[in-house]
């Protein structure tokens, strides 16, 4: 159904809050045609508009999450685009940016042309992050200027740190260039190599092989002096260690344009967890200890973190249930990323309701260079309905994705998406909607 012919809406008694504008107030909202056509104290119903009462729940706009893996073209088993925007929708998100770990990898303008094309009628705006090098080798820089006409909005190696100082470099002086950001996985592998969880206490009680804080710092603090050096865009992956938030902190204070954020996992889990979860809490950058948690708490708190990604990361429910050595990294965060944030964020007083809405919507919608993240008459009516009281027990089993790797199931949490809208499209509802 093309936005034109899709039939009107209106929301109605919803404290609507869009931190862009500064607005948080009671306010009605008109869709009419897939577009914002008023945002007022009081729209009076009309014939044949569907008015829908949000009563009690947050309207916001729709949110932005900058950091998925939707494994499409390659691995179906695991996600594929319809999925993973299902599973979006299902979270409140109505635009993913997808990485380009797909199997062939997002090099080539006929791929990010392809994963567009699957996307038209998904549940989900998607925005391709482009390999950075060549089949993410890490030998040669991708032809960035075709990948961003083909409708990349950003380019990096995925779970790959770009090693070379002089790949790099050349990467971010194009990005001073063309204005994308570079999406950077710290890591300096001579650190890391064969660790499988955060190095400390309690890697070494149950005899797994410890990545080290500094491997993630010290990859920050490189890309940060050559930002220095060329004043291209960084922004950092799912920050998770005390110094690379310092270092990001000072470049920010140092005016660089240095972004970053962090993953809800990063934020609810310690590597203490990994003896309750085991291979459902294996990730990279793994769970951290309870210092570095803190300082990305404090990070979020504090703005030195930006935004707030899930790190979507389907795998098989074999691949998992693996040894811990040979299990894959990573884990889903789409359906669960709302509540967490609710529960462990802004219930405690960590984030206002505004800043956390913010670092979900308008501020990743600046650092991909995309529109949306506002209510702004006249916009694409992208909007999610969320319920900040409601409280429900997380089942993996009811997931729309593809895969169940999660360690919060059979978690209680407090605030839940409850109705998402894609330019004007309803793509998901858990609450009753009356005419």
């Amino acid at each position: 159904m093309s936005a034109s012919s899709r039939p009107s809406l209106l929301l109605q008694n919803g404290r609507v809050l869009d931190p862009k504008i500064d607005l948080d107030e009671p306010r009605d909202i008109l869709i009419q045609k897939g577009i914002i056509a008023a945002v007022d104290p009081h729209i009076p119903q009309q014939d044949g508009v569907q008015s829908i009462d949000v009563a009690g729940r947050l309207v916001v706009p729709g949110l932005i999450d900058m950091h998925v893996h939707f494994r499409d073209p390659g691995f179906p088993e695991k996600e594929t685009v319809e999925t993973g925007c299902a599973a979006a929708a299902a979270g409140g998100f109505t635009s993913v940016a997808c990485l380009p770990n797909t199997d062939p990898t997002m090099d080539q303008p006929n791929i990010v042309a392809d994963i567009l094309s699957r996307a038209k009628s998904a549940d989900a705006r998607v925005y391709p992050i482009a390999c950075a090098t060549r089949g993410m080798a890490g030998e040669a820089l991708t032809d960035t200027s075709e990948l961003l006409t083909a409708g990349a909005v950003g380019f990096s190696d995925d779970g790959l740190p770009i090693e070379s100082d002089s790949l790099m470099r050349s990467l971010l002086e194009r990005s001073a260039v063309d204005g994308f950001a570079v999406y950077s996985h710290s890591e300096v592998f001579e650190l890391t190599r064969g660790g499988q969880m955060h190095d400390g206490t309690v890697a070494r009680e149950l005899g797994i092989p410890g990545m080290p804080s500094e491997g993630e710092a010290a990859m920050v603090e490189r890309d940060i002096r050559l930002v220095r050096e060329t004043d291209g865009r960084l922004h950092v992956l799912h920050l998770s260690v005390t110094r690379a938030a310092d270092l990001v902190r000072q470049a920010k204070g140092d005016g660089l344009p240095v972004t970053c954020e962090a993953s809800p996992h990063h934020i609810a889990l310690t590597d203490e967890d990994v003896r309750i979860y085991g291979t459902a809490a294996k990730m990279s950058p793994p769970l951290r200890s309870q210092e570095h948690q803190e300082a990305v708490l404090a990070g979020l708190a504090d703005g030195t973190i930006d935004a707030i990604a899930t790190d979507h990361a389907p795998h098989t429910a074999r691949e998992k249930f693996r040894a811990f050595a040979e299990s894959p990294n990573g884990i889903i965060g789409l359906e669960t990323a709302v509540g967490l944030v609710f529960s462990l964020l802004v219930k405690p007083g960590i984030l206002s309701l505004s800043d956390a809405i913010s670092k979900l919507t308008s501020i990743p919608a600046e650092i991909l260079g995309i529109q949306g993240g506002t209510l702004l008459k006249g916009v694409d009516a992208d909007i999610t309905v969320i319920d900040p009281d409601l409280v429900w027990t997380v089942d993996a089993n009811t997931f729309r994705s593809k895969s169940r790797n999660t360690p919060f199931h059979g978690w209680q949490l407090q605030g839940r998406s409850v109705l998402t809208i894609l330019g004007g499209r309803i793509t998901h509802q858990r609450m009753e909607l009356t005419n």
